[in-house]
């Protein structure tokens, strides 16, 4: 399933975003060390030695990273900017060089960010993780970084990772994993005891993995969901059921990808302000100003628990 942002501001802001990556592409190595879940981008580790250079397909998963390597890691996300679409971006010199200098590479695979594909291969000296296969959801939502328990998984294999590239620092990168993985405990807790057999529609399958952690049902007729994402003119009988979701108050709240926005999406939006439905907006990468995965987390589960009371 292939979400994206369209025919809306964050298109245009994207564009710019992209000829401004590619004026400075030649410039530096670093465009996106600074962006949303990156440090400092000196290449100085407290702990002695260099920082371990890594590079994350977007800011989610750099925000991880970071969060399991601390200040003993250099981290480049290439998608750092809330109005990049994964799907359609093109890499520049920039992300060449640093993909080509990475020791570890992590990207979220299941046909969610095809171009780092391209980068993983130049970073041939690079130890090389995939979000979608470590998860293991069993699902095709490539969505995983709402799945709390399959981004445990993955912090245990970036600590693994990092361990094995600086071995004096792995009992380091374990206990920062299982501090990450506590907070995501919490999270999960408080998601498990939302509200059992609640009904909600969404404009895309984007949070799924929270809506099943939280024993969430999805309304959203199928034919919708798929129209939505393919880019395709939604079926007048499924855009019609979804109304009458709303509009008859059959669910608790409209779950909205705040990143992607149409006609369609902007009118049911628009429905259930209307309706007095809850709208809980979610996202595909960090929003702007926020760096923090957990930070992030616990602002949309907060939303979502606030719809559902």
């Amino acid at each position: 399933m292939n979400s994206r942002r369209t025919k809306s501001v964050f298109a245009a802001v994207s564009a710019l975003a992209v000829l401004a990556l590619g004026a400075t592409a030649c410039a530096s190595s670093d465009k996106a060390s600074t962006g949303p879940g990156a440090p400092n981008a000196s290449a100085a580790n407290p702990g002695g030695g260099e920082k371990i250079k890594v590079v994350a397909s977007t800011d989610v998963w750099g925000s991880v990273v970071t969060a399991v390597g601390g200040d003993k890691v250099e981290v480049t996300s290439i998608i750092h900017d809330p109005s990049a679409d994964p799907h359609s971006y093109e890499t520049t010199a920039s992300d060449a060089i640093a993909a080509k200098n990475a020791k570890l590479t992590l990207s979220n695979g299941g046909g969610y960010d095809d171009f780092f594909s391209k980068l993983a291969d130049q970073a041939t000296g690079a130890q090389k993780l995939v979000a979608v296969d470590i998860a293991a959801t069993g699902n095709e939502n490539e969505h995983v970084w709402y799945s709390l328990p399959g981004v445990e998984k993955i912090a245990d294999q970036v600590a693994a990772k990092l361990g094995e590239i600086q071995p004096a620092s792995k009992d380091a990168f374990t206990a920062n994993a299982t501090a990450f993985k506590g907070k995501t405990q919490e999270l999960l807790k408080k998601v498990s005891g939302l509200s059992s057999g609640a009904k909600v529609v969404a404009t895309e399958p984007v949070a799924h993995y929270l809506l099943d952690s939280a024993k969430v049902t999805d309304a959203t007729p199928p034919a919708f969901a798929e129209a939505v994402e393919a880019e395709q003119d939604v079926p007048a009988a499924a855009l019609n059921e979804v109304k009458q979701l709303i509009s008859g108050k059959q669910v608790k709240a409209l779950v909205n990808n705040a990143q992607t926005t149409t006609p369609v999406t902007q009118q049911v939006v628009g429905d259930a302000k209307n309706a007095g439905i809850a709208v809980v907006d979610v996202t595909e990468t960090l929003p702007q100003g926020v760096t923090d995965y957990i930070a992030w987390m616990t602002k949309e589960v907060d939303a979502l628990a606030g719809a559902l009371k």
